[in-house]
């Protein structure tokens, strides 16, 4: 496994329960990737700890691993090299190890998507993961005042935690006609008194050596900015939160076939309903196999996990059970007009897949 956060952890405790021997690498220093980051309560299904925080579902996931003799949890440590051998590159600290796994599960996530706009550079513009760094795992405030760029989940939740943390969030603006994320979070922010501002993104970040204000306007219908629409903000901090790439230069580097899927957030690798790439024995969970919630991604996690292991002979008497449960689990989730952005981005990637053989 490469990656340990809730797609890595889910697929090691799948392949382990299957009897297959894992080894999960991750560069962090705890396993959760994401998860160690977030303070709120999950939704979903009891399946995907609905009602528990982030941050304790790390901890639940990671207790099913650790000191078993199945698993060799490798944190601290980056995969830099996927070989035509089918080998891989594992830096650790001053030293570099090379593993040829039977079967790779590919969970390295995502990366954040940045904008461009005069002074995106100064100091206190930050990527939200960057603020839920600081604040989750730190305890350190980015700033005392900030201007929130995106209201997908992600925005609207990290804007909660800032408000938590006795910041002041001056407004959230959106470049999107309606807000992305779940009502329940955007109200969440609207009730302690932020404004959602909807069709609007940055025009220019200001300050000498670090943040002192933004200007935000609106967008016309067609995402033109409108001139004369210009609203000042006093702030010391400005974060995005404008969605998520596939971090996919491993499977580039592996030869899988890839397309770009827009409502997957970018580049993703043509898969199977196993999650199996082109490249034979290499499976893909979570982010990196599409944009969507943690809930979704320990379901593919275990998707790939049990077919991973399958693959190899391992098996057990419920194997078919779980993983009909697991499909089914994962169909709940994408359903209803929230899930219909996703459904679509699969549905083209699996119509690519069959176009090329990949899925039968």
């Amino acid at each position: 496994m490469i990656g340990a956060g809730p797609a890595g952890l889910c697929a090691a405790i799948a392949a382990r329960d299957m009897g297959a021997r894992v080894t999960c690498v991750d560069s962090g220093d705890r396993p959760g990737g994401q998860l160690v980051k977030q303070t709120h309560k999950f939704f979903g299904s009891r399946g995907q700890f609905a009602g528990k925080r982030g941050i304790d579902i790390a901890r639940i996931l990671a207790a099913r691993i650790e000191d078993d003799p199945m698993v060799d949890l490798m944190l601290e440590s980056t995969v830099i090299g996927f070989y035509d051998d089918g080998a891989i590159g594992i830096e650790h600290g001053d030293c570099l190890t090379f593993l040829k796994p039977e079967r790779i599960v590919c969970a390295t996530g995502a990366s954040e998507r940045m904008l461009a706009f005069p002074g995106n550079d100064l100091p206190g513009v930050y990527g939200a993961g960057a603020v839920q760094t600081l604040m989750n795992v730190h305890g350190v405030r980015p700033g005392k005042a900030v201007l929130m760029v995106g209201a997908g989940n992600i925005g609207l939740i990290v804007s909660y935690q800032l408000l938590q943390a006795g910041v002041e969030v001056v407004a959230v603006v959106e470049a999107m006609p309606q807000v992305g994320g779940y009502d329940v979070h955007a109200r969440k922010i609207q009730r302690a008194g932020v404004p959602i501002l909807t069709s609007h993104t940055v025009k220019a970040v200001h300050g000498t050596r670090i943040v002192e204000g933004a200007t935000v306007w609106a967008l016309g219908s067609n995402f033109q900015p409108i001139p004369g629409t210009e609203r000042c903000f006093q702030v010391d901090t400005v974060c995005l939160a404008v969605g998520l790439t596939p971090l996919a230069d491993l499977l580039w580097q592996a030869g899988c076939r890839m397309a770009y899927i827009p409502e997957l957030g970018g580049h993703v690798a043509l898969r199977d309903e196993n999650y199996e790439t082109s490249r034979p024995g290499v499976y893909v969970a979570g982010d990196l196999a599409g944009i969507e919630e943690a809930s979704s991604a320990m379901i593919e996690g275990t998707i790939a996990g049990l077919a991973a292991a399958r693959s190899l002979g391992h098996s057990r008497p419920d194997f078919e059970e779980r993983l009909a449960t697991a499909r089914a689990e994962l169909a709940a989730l994408r359903a209803g007009p929230k899930g219909e952005k996703v459904r679509r981005g699969i549905d083209r990637l699996m119509r690519l897949g069959r176009e090329v053989g990949i899925v039968a």
